[in-house]
Formats: C-alpha cells, structure tokens, sequence
C-alpha cells in the first residue's frame, strides 16, 4: 500500500482524501489517502520524516508556494506561477526527490468549460494567495486578456503583476472593500475564503459567470446572490472535483495531460461522493 495525504491549516474540512479514495477504489489501486495539519514553516520537517511508502501530497493553503524551494524538480506551469498543489515522491537508495505540479488551473479551465461556452475578454479576481495567481492563469486559458485584481492589501500584488507581464495580460489592481458600491461584472473568480466580508458585485447579463472556490455552505453568500440576478455561479466544488482528477493522474503514474481509464465514469463518482450531480450541468 503506497501512502498520500493532504496537507495544510486547517485541514480537518478537507475532502480531498473522499474524493482520492473514491477514484483509487474505482482504479483497482491500493492507496492510502489521509489528511495531516502542517501549518506555515513545518513543511520541510515533514517531508523530511518521509519513508518510502509515501507516494505522494496534496497541498492546500498555506503550503503551495511554501513548498518550492524543496522541489527536486517543477513543471513549467510550476516554474512560471511559482505555485505547486501536487507533489510526487520518488525514493531511490534512501533519497526521496520531489516534483511539484500545478492541478489547480486545469481544476479551474475544466469547471468553466463544463459549465458554460461563453468567453470573456476581462476578469475580475477577488483575493491574492496562491489560488489566485492559478486563477490569473487560468483566465487567460480561457480566453480573458484584461484581469482586475482586488486585493486587501495593494502592495502584495507584486507576484500577480510579474505573471500578468509574462502572460502579456492587461491587469489593473485595486483595492478591495466590502463598502463599495455594486461592481456590474461580466467574469468573476474568487478565491476568498468563506466568512470573510465580500465586495458588492453583481452580473453584467444572464451570460455572465462565477466561480467561487469556497464551498462550504454552497451556495456562497457570493453566489447566492449571483444566482438570484439570474446568472451562472459554478462551485468551488467543481473545481475540487477536477484539480483532484489531475492529482490521481500523476499518482497513478500518468502524465498530468493524459487521461485516466474510464475517466468519465471515476469523474461522475467523484462528484457524486461529495454532493454534486454526476454530470456538470451547461
């Protein structure tokens, strides 16, 4: 039995290891998904206490950017974000080396696309952590050239500002405040975590669209009101579901690119294990 967890503070809310297990039962392969509270400046005592049965982690906040300076080696989408949420482990002679990839994008491109064909050429993202510089990324994917970024704190958007240059987008920074008058929007990502105080925002036309990555309530304060204006609000959920699906690909010895077996049968029981319908709705 090889061993994978999900790491991060907190963690104890994590569906991850619902969501693994499920996809390794439905692959025949015999893995060990649990969940291990590592907060800020303990990553590298951990990963150091390894042995050989570990496989692989997931990470989650506040270990995704945390985690590169113990990288062996990093995908390039790693390398240009700066930000990892996979690691696989590979022991040779004692020695585990570790690569880091980035599911979160894919997790976020794939959501959307399921969801909706409609593209936007400006997006507004809500928060600046790790997950928002994979959101900056994947707004580009699909198709968005102007990004808004608000952001608490200004100053901290040195990180976002480089990708934008490097991903030659058009991104303005501004502040966020939960006092602002209504921003009409057409295309929103957020990655703010539930309970905080929220900006006023509201869709441009029953074509716009939402991503909230918290999910727990779902509906979102954020997409309750989204949804009641008549517009598209997709789950954060969605996005669990398949930056997940890109983690068990790397697992279970695949590319990040290349599909499972069956993937779309394991996709619909994934869902399915944490409240979703088995098929995206478009």
């Amino acid at each position: 039995m090889r061993r994978l967890a999900v790491l991060g503070s907190p963690i104890e809310h994590s569906l991850s290891p619902l969501l693994q297990s499920t996809a390794f039962a439905r692959l025949g392969l015999d893995m060990d998904y649990g969940r291990a509270e590592v907060a800020s400046g303990e990553l590298e005592a951990f990963v150091g206490g390894l042995d050989d049965s570990w496989l692989g982690l997931s990470l989650t906040m506040p270990l995704k950017r945390e985690v590169i300076p113990l990288l062996d080696d990093a995908s390039p989408l790693v390398q240009g974000l700066g930000v990892a949420n996979t690691v696989v482990l590979k022991h040779d002679q004692g020695r585990a080396t570790l690569a880091g990839f980035n599911t979160d994008v894919d997790g976020i491109t794939r959501a959307i696309g399921q969801a909706t064909s409609v593209r936007h050429e400006s997006c507004t993202i809500l928060g600046g952590g790790a997950t928002a510089l994979s959101a900056l990324a994947a707004a580009a994917e699909l198709g968005a050239s102007r990004i808004t970024l608000l952001l608490r704190d200004t100053s901290k958007a040195g990180d976002a500002r480089d990708l934008a240059e490097r991903l030659d987008l058009d991104l303005t920074v501004e502040p966020l405040t939960a006092d602002d008058a209504v921003r009409t929007l057409d295309f929103v990502i957020s990655t703010l975590p539930g309970g905080v105080d929220m900006p006023r925002i509201a869709p441009a036309s029953a074509e716009s669209v939402l991503l909230d990555v918290a999910y727990d309530p779902w509906p979102s304060q954020l997409a309750t009101s989204w949804q009641a204006a008549g517009a598209l609000a997709v789950s954060g959920l969605d996005m669990l579901v398949e930056q997940a699906i890109g983690q068990v690909r790397l697992f279970s010895g695949l590319r990040q690119d290349s599909p499972l077996p069956s993937e779309d049968d394991i996709r619909a029981a994934m869902r399915v294990s944490v409240g979703l319908p088995a098929e995206a709705s478009a």
